[in-house]
């Protein structure tokens, strides 16, 4: 038996290891459409930003094996050894990227300036996420940053600076990788002009930017074999090259040749290394997408494939040039064999494609983990795979986007300024990872800082020689990311300045709860039967327009919830865990809070059903209170009671509630019912822009049982006639205005930044999924 038992355990083992390494197989061929698309287009513009005017003097066989030299050797020590064998290891739930980075270091380090964060989200199962569980005594560095508030800003401020430099990514990538994909028309019998050049260029991108709404997770299983054919191809090309050219240059691998090509180029060669660092361009890819992947797919499509096919594709192109040394401007196709031009040509234009996809498609990402944190007004996101989560559009960025990248193209017109502007942008981002990764060894992982200051200090002096290089050539195109930058990071912060003023404001002016003890379950007012969710950014507390609601109006709903929709410091929350509801002063006032949590890639869905649910979550939560009494507060308490967590599963199998109801779908009859054939042409982009909500229309019904307590009945009796009476939406429609002894900064930051901001970004019931039709809007003005 126990041989058969032994056997039986090795061959589930076997069949397992099998599943898991077929799935990451997968995966790594889908990260080729997603991941490396920027990443491998990168030969077509590198050796001729690297040769620009200043170094063509030096043209020798030397200098460009000491060129060779640097990208191989700069592509081993960053992709290779930092990302792929030590970044790729700090991610967040599965998750990665600056934020998942931030998302860490504020939950083991207590750096996070969200407000309303509750010691209840600690209990959420991802924030508990790391390498251990045994509690470690906090050191000196980790207490000095948790005292200074002006250390966590600080700290905030770099983390929107890398952000914004993802931003001005999104920009220049599709830019300079369709303008360099497609300069090899101008070398062809064609004789393109610039100008002839440059509107294909600018058709290209238009036409980009005008599918995105398609997603990219059609890009995954289409787009991986043109990018794995484009691999394949210079891998090819370069072998060829090698042999056909000069064998010798296998020799350039030698670090040795560095030193003399810095030796012979002085500061030109310093200067060029700008050129240099656009072969890893795109290298923050790997670990920004690693959310859609695994660790572990994502280091074998590096290591086995566009690791040897990139390095051997420079290999090439520096034997072809050692031998042909004028013809750096537009090395990459001159080199290639004259009977394979045009096939290279249409999958290099269409691997640049791809490659410009992925950049822009963690734009969109960004922005939307930029709004979780506070940081970036309320935009439209669209998510556009069913399968993928987390995969979004966002309609205003994404033309925003569109205008930007044609106005470099149209405005430059030439890859190496772009190239001196992408470099800068894509160092930046690198530097700005390799210090969170610092904070996370020390403070997540729990290293000596005698282990992160190595990492820091030798990955900083490799990267700070790129990037001063890059600073550099800031006159010559590298201030586009900086001006970006800046336009950004004024907008986040404006908008996360004023939206933490509006915040504590509330928190400052909440209504008394003696106060509303003091005029009884009644409020004062008629109390007529339905459910009033009051929306408030408040996790504890009465907001002070309630006492507007209570003052001003006559009559108010028999049953009231405070809905607090609030962001968490992790990637993902379970729905199961989605929901915390509690009690607003004793029973007989009908009041309840419900606060609703999602993390910084979560999509917040119009699924049509967040009533029942909620009334689910009430009720279970009357019943949960009743059954255990040290849960709840007494019955005469003037606090808010505490919270309870209401899983989705238990809700089904302990609750005494019958449900029964129907679907209807809630899209217009008019685009169906309508005999116009540009309508019925129109049906699909409809559909995917507006996906069709099935709101159950739920009846619910109290089950009988004797030994319920009679004022558990009562209460939820209560609550099924409000939710059949119906259910409105209160939200405070808000004016914030800086006080008149304000300085004459921030009455320019408040009245007029954050003024127009909130005039023109989505709505606070757009952006929440508020039916229109049940929404009631009390105005308020907010002197901050």
């Amino acid at each position: 038996m126990e041989q058969g038992s032994g056997f039986s355990t090795s061959s589930i083992h076997s069949q397992f290891s099998r599943a898991y390494l077929t799935r990451n197989l997968i995966l790594a061929y889908q990260s080729f459409g997603v991941v490396y698309g920027d990443l491998s287009t990168s030969p077509l513009y590198v050796y001729s930003s690297i040769f620009d005017e200043k170094l063509r003097k030096y043209r020798t066989e030397e200098v460009v094996f000491g060129a060779f030299s640097l990208i191989f050797w700069t592509y081993t020590l960053i992709p290779l050894l930092k990302y792929v064998f030590i970044v790729l290891s700090a991610d967040d739930n599965g998750e990665g990227g600056i934020f998942a980075l931030y998302s860490l270091l504020c939950r083991h380090a207590k750096l996070s300036l969200l407000p309303n964060q509750q010691a209840a989200d600690e209990e959420l199962s991802a924030y508990k996420y790391g390498p251990s569980s045994h509690v470690v005594a906090p050191s000196q560095l980790k207490r000095f940053l948790e005292r200074h508030k002006t250390l966590r800003t600080i700290l905030l401020l770099v983390v929107l600076f890398g952000a914004c430099m993802v931003i001005g990514d999104g920009v220049l990538t599709p830019a300079i990788s369709v303008l360099s994909a497609i300069s090899g028309l101008q070398f062809t019998e064609a004789k393109l002009t610039n100008g002839e050049l440059l509107l294909i260029a600018c058709a290209i991108l238009v036409g980009l930017f005008a599918l995105q709404h398609c997603g990219t997770h059609k890009v995954a299983f289409i787009f991986a074999p043109i990018v794995i054919i484009w691999l394949l191809s210079i891998f090819s090309v370069g072998l060829y090259n090698v042999i056909h050219w000069n064998p010798r240059i296998i020799c350039a691998i030698s670090p040795h040749y560095i030193i003399k090509f810095l030796r012979v180029t002085g500061k030109d060669g310093w200067l060029s290394l700008g050129g240099v660092l656009l072969a890893i361009a795109g290298t923050e890819a790997m670990f920004a997408d690693l959310g859609h992947f695994t660790a572990l797919s994502i280091r074998l499509a590096f290591a086995f494939v566009i690791y040897p096919c990139l390095v051997v594709q420079y290999m090439g192109q520096a034997a072809f040039l050692s031998k042909n040394l004028d013809l750096f401007p537009n090395s990459f196709y001159d080199s290639i064999p004259e009977p394979v031009f045009w096939p290279v040509f249409v999958i290099a234009t269409l691997a640049a494609i791809v490659g410009s996809q992925a950049v822009i498609t963690a734009t969109f990402s960004i922005v939307k983990q930029c709004h979780a944190l506070g940081c970036f007004p309320r935009v439209k996101v669209v998510h556009t795979s069913k399968h993928i989560y987390g995969q979004v559009y966002i309609p205003e960025i994404n033309w925003i986007l569109m205008v930007l990248t044609l106005s470099v193209t149209i405005g430059f017109q030439d890859t190496r300024l772009i190239g001196n502007a992408y470099g800068l942008a894509c160092m930046a981002v690198m530097f700005t990872t390799t210090f969170l990764m610092a904070l996370v060894i020390v403070f997540v992982w729990q290293k000596s800082i005698l282990l992160a200051a190595p990492f820091l200090i030798f990955f900083w002096s490799v990267e700070a020689v790129y990037l001063s290089a890059a600073i550099i050539k800031v006159p010559e195109g590298g201030w586009v990311p900086l001006v970006l930058s800046a336009i950004f990071m004024i907008v986040m912060f404006v908008w996360h300045y004023g939206t933490r003023k509006k915040y504590y404001f509330d928190l400052h002016n909440k209504v008394s709860l003696k106060w509303l003890l003091g005029l009884g379950p009644s409020l004062g007012i008629v109390r007529v039967p339905g459910i009033g969710l009051i929306y408030s950014e408040l996790a504890t507390g009465v907001p002070a327009i309630f006492s507007h609601f209570v003052t001003n109006l006559p009559a108010f709903h028999k049953v009231l919830v405070f809905v607090c929709v609030k962001s968490v410091p992790v990637p993902y929350v379970s729905p199961e865990e989605r929901f915390l509801i509690g009690r607003v002063c004793p029973r007989p006032y009908r009041m309840y809070r419900c606060i609703v949590r999602y993390g910084y890639k979560d999509i917040q869905k119009d699924d049509g059903n967040f009533e029942n649910q909620l009334m689910l979550n009430i009720a279970e939560f009357i019943q949960m209170e009743a059954e255990e009494p040290q849960f709840s507060s007494s019955e005469s308490s003037t606090v808010d009671g505490r919270m309870a967590v209401i899983s989705t599963r238990s809700v089904q199998s302990s609750l005494s509630l019958i449900v029964s109801g129907h679907e209807e779908v809630g899209t217009s009859n008019s685009i169906y019912s309508s005999k116009s054939a540009t309508l019925q042409s129109l049906r699909s982009v409809y559909e995917d822009e507006n996906p069709i909500l099935r709101r159950r229309h739920v009846r619910f019904q109290l089950s009988p049982s004797p030994s319920m307590d009679p004022r558990v009945r009562e209460e939820l009796m209560d609550l099924i006639q409000a939710k059949d009476a119906g259910v409105a939406y209160i939200m405070g429609h808000s004016y914030v205005k800086a006080r008149r002894s304000s300085s004459y900064l921030k009455k320019l930051v408040i009245d007029i930044g954050y003024s127009f901001l909130r005039k023109n970004c989505r709505g606070p019931s757009v952006a929440l999924n508020i039916p229109h039709i049940s929404l009631i809007e009390v105005g308020m003005i907010y002197y901050v």
